[in-house]
């Protein structure tokens, strides 16, 4: 037989497998899931910010057709269960704390009651017909009600990131600066809003259920409900055909999730729990509101030399949690003296949680901003500015990077922008009345490894396909595409002969999508799976009597378009089909796993970038126009250079709607979100969408992976919003702090 041919396909712009099916409608969301019998569930939320239930009235809603109406007073108790972020292997609630355990409301929203009917639109009639009296008490909403609380917890994020860390000395680094800039920026709370909103259905069968959840991590989820529900997680089996947005809003697992199978088990029924739009603003946590202090010092010679950033932010009643915002902006740039706090106030609300670009997204634009009012001071380049003090190590650590590129992005993406035309003095370009401004801001963001081994199963079948498992799931990114590509580059075999299943926990685990791993963890283990596939077939090849290949050493052959081929001689080949066929196999199958090297590499891990933007600004009205953005991103290996772009495409509009839209209006009186809708929850539309030029700089990182993959989901968010907020100082002069950014703020 002559030697085939074939093109690696990692880094090839393939288009979605799964393409089709979603945009003819036949791809099946989880409220889509067809179940038997199922009912329907529909939550009831506390209207009351703070304070007590006294009693619930349940009797219009069963007259109106509900067949239960589960409260405090008959829902099964729940074990609390600490909080673990999900890219460990670890039950992974969104907070400590479950509703409907006793009459105690701790936030507008929380859960008072499910009212379960056999239809959706009965359960939500009886729904408004529950009728629920309080001892309500003055709720805390409003970071400014709650600064003479705040307090300093020994740790953030679940335990992992402390409250106070530091290095060299900052108070001599400051006494002993040229230039000084000390700003305080406001961040507004924001909230997730996907196109799908949560739901989550279970079905039992015996002692075993069956969950259908829209959600970032199978596996997470499976390992929370079990949790919940006091049984083991084999007894658990989480199944996500498709995923309509998640972004973090999904990543954690919130009381409905486990609501579900707890009521279809009592009830003995499956059931469909569904959020609507307003619940998503009070079940999923948020994006927190903040307020970060950053001193920025430097030498004569513009050379940072300390950094003070404190963040102060409302968190729960039972967990300290905040993002996690001055991780990176202490290591971007090589400052020796820093001192970094996060202090908390404890509020009426959710506990937050992940939010695309979670912490970097803020704390950046904090940084950032902070930077272009020292470049004023110093009167030089502001991206200038920022090559002169590139971290070439890790300033934490002295490591060098795994790999770095942000140098590269920065030139590359100043020039594809322009950035040489750009007149430094601020207010002085017009486009008739509009003022015209430019701005820039670096993009970072940790390498996070998952905890526990990653997995994936491979079967070889003598037709020559190959089918590979495992359980992660497709929530908007086209993993399941770039794991084909994967694969077939691993095994050495044709596109259209692999068929890569997902979305359900039968299939060897994988961490959830959140931090950027999905990427790094599914490709991982894919790599690793299928190499050790290909191994086993050569050692057949090898070993058999009929072969072209026998007697070769294994390093001898490689794997082709579905055929052994000798390396320095490829017409000597052969089948894999073939071989299984002479050796009477009708398959052949391993399940690999991929764990990070948890001993010290030596390296330290971020991936890096650099945004641009131009902005219109119109003084008299204080319109803000967006007009064009450029960025260019170092992130490792690209899989599918057409889907990473797509990623980054959505951050960077992602990061034009942090700056200048996005805010979740708290109201003192009760506590409730004044605007949660999509009616008065601005978001960009179409028409906000400037003109995005995208490049990614290709660097080899032999260290955080067997591919060289860093991710890049949460990059493309981080110094957007940075860069618009700076290109409106260089149009208007004014150093505007109040993210976002409003008419108000500039009129």
């Amino acid at each position: 037989m002559s030697a085939p041919t074939a093109p690696k396909l990692v880094g090839q712009g393939l288009d979605r497998i799964d393409g089709h099916v979603k945009v003819t409608g036949a791809a099946r969301y989880t409220a889509e899931i067809p179940m038997p019998n199922a009912a329907y569930g529909v939550i009831v939320g506390a209207e009351i910010g703070s304070g007590t239930v006294t009693s619930i009235d349940v009797s219009h809603a069963l007259r109106a057709g509900a067949v239960a109406v589960l409260t405090h007073e008959n829902l099964p108790r729940v074990p609390s269960v600490p909080l673990m972020p999900s890219l460990f292997g670890q039950p992974s609630p969104g907070q400590t704390f479950f509703p409907m355990q006793d009459t105690t409301i701790h936030y507008f929203g929380q859960p008072i009651a499910v009212v379960v009917a056999d239809t959706f639109e009965v359960a939500q009639q009886a729904a408004r017909l529950v009728e629920a009296t309080y001892d309500a008490k003055p709720a805390l909403v409003q970071l400014d009600d709650g600064r003479a609380e705040q307090y300093l917890p020994d740790s953030i994020f679940a335990g992992m990131v402390p409250a106070s860390q530091s290095r060299g000395d900052f108070a001599s680094a400051s006494a002993a600066a040229a230039h000084t800039v000390d700003a305080t920026f406001r961040f507004a709370a924001n909230h997730h809003n996907p196109i799908e909103c949560s739901v989550t259905a279970a079905m039992w069968n015996g002692d075993s259920v069956t969950v259908y959840d829209a959600t970032q991590g199978i596996v997470a989820s499976q390992l929370t409900i079990a949790a919940h529900l006091g049984i083991s997680p084999s007894k658990v089996r989480v199944v996500a055909d498709y995923v309509g947005g998640g972004f973090g809003a999904k990543a954690l697992m919130w009381p409905h999730v486990t609501l579900a199978p707890l009521i279809a088990r009592e009830l003995g029924r499956p059931i469909r729990v569904i959020l609507n739009r307003e619940q998503m603003f009070y079940g999923t946590g948020l994006r927190e509101e903040q307020e970060q202090r950053v001193t920025l010092v430097c030498d004569a010679d513009g050379r940072f030399t300390g950094l003070r950033h404190h963040k102060l932010s409302v968190t729960s009643h039972f967990d300290d949690w905040a993002e996690p915002s001055l991780e990176v902006a202490s290591k971007a740039y090589g400052i020796p003296h820093w001192e970094g706090q996060y202090r908390l106030i404890k509020g009426n609300t959710m506990t937050p949680t992940f939010m695309r670009g979670p912490g970097e997204a803020s704390g950046m634009i904090a940084l950032e901003c902070a930077i272009d009012e020292l470049a004023d001071q110093l009167e030089v380049d502001p991206v200038e500015l920022r090559l002169r003090n590139h971290a070439a190590v890790d300033p934490e650590s002295g490591n060098p990077w795994s790999s770095d590129g942000y140098l590269d992005c920065l030139r590359l993406a100043a020039e594809r922008f322009g950035w040489d035309g750009r007149n430094q003095t601020p207010g002085a370009n017009t486009d008739g009345n509009w003022l015209i401004g430019w701005g820039v801001g670096t993009a970072g963001y940790p390498v996070y490894e998952p905890g526990q081994p990653q997995r994936a199963h491979a079967r070889l079948r003598s037709d020559g396909s190959l089918v590979v498992q495992t359980g992660t799931q497709e929530f908007g990114t086209g993993v399941a595409t770039a794991m084909s590509q994967v694969a077939c580059d691993a095994m050495g075999m044709p596109f259209d002969r692999i068929r890569f299943e997902i979305g359900n926990t039968d299939y060897p685990n994988i961490a959830a999508t959140v931090g950027s791993i999905g990427a790094s963890a599914v490709s991982a283990a894919v790599h690793t799976t299928c190499t050790q596939l290909l191994a086993q077939l050569v050692e057949i090849a090898v070993a058999d009597i009929d072969s072209p290949l026998r007697g070769r050493t294994p390093d001898e052959i490689e794997g082709v378009a579905g055929v052994l081929r000798l390396i320095d001689d490829p017409s000597v080949c052969d089948a894999y089909a073939e071989v299984l066929e002479r050796n009477h196999l009708s398959d052949i199958e391993t399940t690999g796993s991929w764990r990070p090297d948890t001993t010290p590499s030596g390296y330290a891990k971020m991936s890096f970038g650099a945004q641009f933007a131009e902005v219109a600004v119109d003084p008299e009205l204080g319109l803000i126009r967006v007009r064009r953005m450029v960025g260019a991103f170092a992130p490792g290996r690209v899989l599918n250079v057409k889907l990473a772009r797509s990623q980054v495409l959505g951050g960077m509009n992602w990061g034009l709607s942090q700056a200048l839209m996005e805010a979740s209006l708290p109201d003192p009186r009760d506590g409730r979100w004044a605007n949660a809708s999509l009616l008065e929850y601005l978001l960009p539309v179409n028409a906000d969408a400037p003109e995005v030029d995208i490049s990614f700089v290709p660097v080899d990182d032999t260290v955080v992976n067997p591919l060289g993959v860093k991710g890049i989901g949460e990059l493309g968010m981080i110094g957007a919003a940075a860069a618009i907020v700076n290109a409106v100082h260089h149009a208007t002069g004014r150093s505007l702090r109040d993210i976002p950014l409003r008419i108000e703020h500039l009129l």
